[in-house]
């Protein structure tokens, strides 16, 4: 009925937005939140997934042509120049003193004595005078320490060049770029978040741009490990939230547990490795519901551990913040995402029993100041011809929406008697509308299974009969007690002390009537009345007041001058399970007195009805479950005329 109501209502599309997630280049950990007009989160997707699509056809080829290959080559050329020239010159001036530069067989630059053109052995060098092995010392001793200099220019040199290359591979890749991102910089230049992050996004790739030069390397299937394993993650926009065009966003979460309200991270594993990113962050029913409303049975929401916390503090700070759950319920530190919450504007309806409210009320301080608008709905209406009209337009909105059969006048008729028997007066309607969905959808069936064209009386008493057959095992059983005389009841002739009483049975599906046997017998006493159910700890309140009520009738009629000199006992026959409700103290009066006056009763009719102290006949429930079952009875035992 709220969802109908909500629906069928102008709804303020204005403040609705899309919501996306996408990479904070600076913290991965932290991804940053887009707050876009609604469509343009999935257009700007679609335009990142393209952008990144022709950029990785494009860098390739920037980086794979005799232009780029010439620019690296010469900055190559030009170190190798510099390094061969400072080399040569150390090694001339190696030579000018008799010592030779070599490379060693693991890589490093050694000097050598020479003897004429070839190096020293050990023995001639052995077989120098002291004064030369000294000179050649002293000059190997200043030539190392120029080529450790010559060794840090190297380094710095090839530093330099590490910068050029680096600085020639932006400058290309740049020049493949700058062009797609003004493009679509164009296209949001109203959207400055959107501005900023295509900023951002240039300046990573020009960082990374070898995510897309090595295609096939580890590095590259890192980048792109991901369900379509056509795009590199870092680069992805995941849109999570979308908001169509004409559909308001009026969500019903069936199922709130934490996840499914607030949202999670999931994650995926890649060469037995798990992992995570803002792609696989997943929407909860808040974020479907910002903007607009989310509807949620309380009972349900109480149910889940964490929820309901969880939803306050959403209310209080008004922001979702998708906080892993690990998190809450262990103490541990691993890591996980921190994404930028997201504002919070929704409004919530929790529906559910009158109990649950006041449970809310009286054990949350919060409930009241979260929760400040409070609907009690009524369990049924005044049944007149302007409320029936309404219940024909609701049962024809069932009807349409659902796609049934229409129902004809007669079969709308029965179906109205059939809420009024629900509401248990013949002047309301039950506005149990889930019952009356179900008796439709039930009808409706069997009118197609009988390739009728509209939905007729004759079929939706087809359906109550088979929802009773479905529901009515206990009624069944306990009249079968009869059938076989197990329960013992008379309902022809008179007798003394006992009268049938009329009590209700229910499941959780099914309603019916019976007749008990109550009898009384009496005894020299002290005028008391004795309930065997109470004493017995078979007595429930509601009936031991009434029987109280009874006992305060008698001493007032009975007893005005002088203590009733008898003791009354009174039971309910056969009753094993329990018995409750004051239905039945008019039954117990009727039982006392006839012991008292030794006077029968017909055993024809049945009693139902309580009394007040003052022996007025008080309204009863259930009348049309009493009669009913009474008459089976009647009917297994045999019908009297006057019985119908």
């Amino acid at each position: 009925m709220m969802l109908r109501y909500l629906k069928r209502h102008p709804f303020d599309m204005e403040g609705l937005y899309d919501w996306c997630y996408v990479a904070n280049f600076d913290d991965i950990r932290i991804p940053k939140v887009l707050k876009l007009p609604r469509g343009i989160g999935t257009q700007l997707k679609s335009d990142i997934d393209k952008l990144i699509t022709k950029l990785l056809k494009a860098m390739p080829l920037a980086f794979d042509n005799e232009i780029y290959f010439s620019r690296a080559d010469k900055l190559k050329n030009q170190l190798a120049t510099k390094q061969n020239t400072a080399l040569e010159a150390l090694t001339l001036e190696a030579k000018a003193q008799d010592v030779s530069l070599t490379i060693t067989t693991q890589g490093d630059y050694q000097f050598v004595a020479l003897n004429g053109e070839e190096p020293h052995t050990e023995e001639s060098f052995e077989l120098l005078d002291q004064k030369e092995r000294d000179r050649f010392e002293q000059t190997i001793d200043a030539l190392e320490i120029a080529l450790r200099g010559l060794i840090r220019d190297l380094t710095e040199w090839e530093e330099g060049y590490s910068e050029k290359i680096q600085k020639l591979n932006s400058d290309v890749t740049l020049d493949v770029i700058t062009h797609f991102i003004k493009e679509l910089k164009s296209t949001y230049k109203s959207y400055p978040q959107v501005k900023e992050y295509l900023s951002e996004l240039q300046s990573d790739i020009v960082e990374n741009v070898d995510i897309f030069l090595e295609e096939g390397t580890e590095q590259g299937e890192i980048a792109t490990a991901s369900l379509d394993k056509k795009l590199p993650r870092r680069y992805k926009v995941n849109v999570l939230v979308s908001r169509p065009k004409d559909e308001p966003p009026i969500i019903v979460e069936e199922s709130p547990n934490y996840h499914s309200l607030f949202g999670y991270v999931e994650t995926a594993t890649f060469k037995g490795t798990v992992f995570t990113d803002f792609s696989l962050i997943r929407p909860g029913a808040l974020h479907k519901a910002n903007g607009g409303v989310l509807l949620m049975d309380a009972v349900k929401v109480l149910e889940q551990p964490f929820v309901w916390d969880g939803l306050k503090r959403a209310l209080r700070s008004r922001e979702l913040s998708l906080t892993a759950l690990e998190k809450q319920v262990t103490m541990t530190g691993a890591v996980s995402l921190d994404p930028e919450p997201i504002p919070l504007d929704v409004k919530i309806i929790l529906f559910g029993d009158y109990r649950t409210y006041q449970l809310l009320q009286h054990y949350d301080p919060e409930f009241a100041e979260l929760f400040r608008v409070t609907a009690d709905f009524e369990d049924e209406m005044p049944r007149n011809v302007n409320s029936e009209l309404h219940y024909a337009r609701f049962i024809s909105s069932v009807v349409h929406d659902n796609k049934m059969l229409h129902c004809d006048k007669k079969a709308m008729a029965r179906i109205i008697e059939h809420s009024a028997r629900l509401a248990g007066d013949q002047n309301k309607l039950s506005l149990h509308s889930a019952h009356i969905a179900n008796l439709l959808r039930e009808s409706n069936y069997i009118a197609r299974a009988a390739k009728a064209n509209i939905i007729r009386s004759s079929h939706v008493d087809k359906a109550l009969s088979n929802q009773l057959s479905r529901v009515s095992r206990l009624q069944e059983s306990v009249m079968e007690s009869f059938v076989n005389g197990t329960t013992l009841i008379h309902t022809h002739g008179e007798a003394v002390g006992q009268v049938n009483a009329l009590s209700v049975l229910s499941t959780s599906e099914h309603m019916f009537g019976a007749p008990n046997r109550i009898t009384a017998t009496t005894a020299y006493g002290q005028g008391e009345v004795i309930d065997i159910e109470r004493n017995v700890d078979l007595g429930g309140s509601i009936h031991s007041k009434g029987v109280m009520i009874l006992t305060a009738y008698l001493s007032s009629v009975f007893g005005k001058t002088a203590k009733i000199p008898l003791t009354t006992n009174i039971t309910f026959e056969q009753s094993y399970g329990g018995v409750d409700g004051d239905s039945a103290s008019m039954a117990e009066f009727c039982a006392v007195v006839s012991a008292f006056s030794r006077q029968p009763n017909r055993q024809d009719i049945a009693i139902t009805g309580s009394m007040n102290q003052f022996g007025e006949a008080q309204p009863i429930g259930g009348v049309n479950e009493k009669i009913e079952g009474f008459f089976d009875v009647c009917a297994i035992k045999g019908r009297t005329p006057e019985q119908g």
